[in-house]
């Protein structure tokens, strides 16, 4: 992100990029670029149409939602899903003979960006 902003600042011609929403956050993306999304109940090699798109940046112009862009969309590739890192859940009780460890490991969906356009 911030080699992106040192970029734009030079002067250098950027490849096109967007700003996408999905699931509560946001992730800068450009196209054949693989992104780790929260779990969607899809199968593999499915095509999606993520439409919460913020912003694009088409190489010269940025076009910027207020606070979405109303024509703009990204076409991603799902490769599949895959579980995230695990987290550890300890509780203990002091003098009680209390102990309890657990984990879990949150589902992710990996996509490609195929396809970044603004109609």
């Amino acid at each position: 992100m911030w080699q992106l902003a040192f970029r734009v600042q030079s002067g250098v011609v950027l490849a096109m990029y967007a700003i996408i929403q999905d699931g509560g956050r946001q992730y800068q993306v450009q196209e054949n670029e693989q992104v780790v999304l929260d779990y969607r109940d899809v199968p593999a090699d499915s095509q999606l149409t993520l439409d919460k798109v913020l912003a694009i940046h088409d190489g010269q112009t940025l076009h910027l939602g207020k606070p979405l862009l109303a024509s703009g969309s990204v076409v991603v590739k799902v490769l599949g899903a895959e579980h995230g890192e695990k987290l550890v859940i300890q509780k203990f009780r002091r003098r009680k003979n209390y102990r309890r460890r657990t984990g879990h490991r949150q589902l992710h969906t990996r996509v490609r960006i195929e396809k970044i356009s603004l109609a």
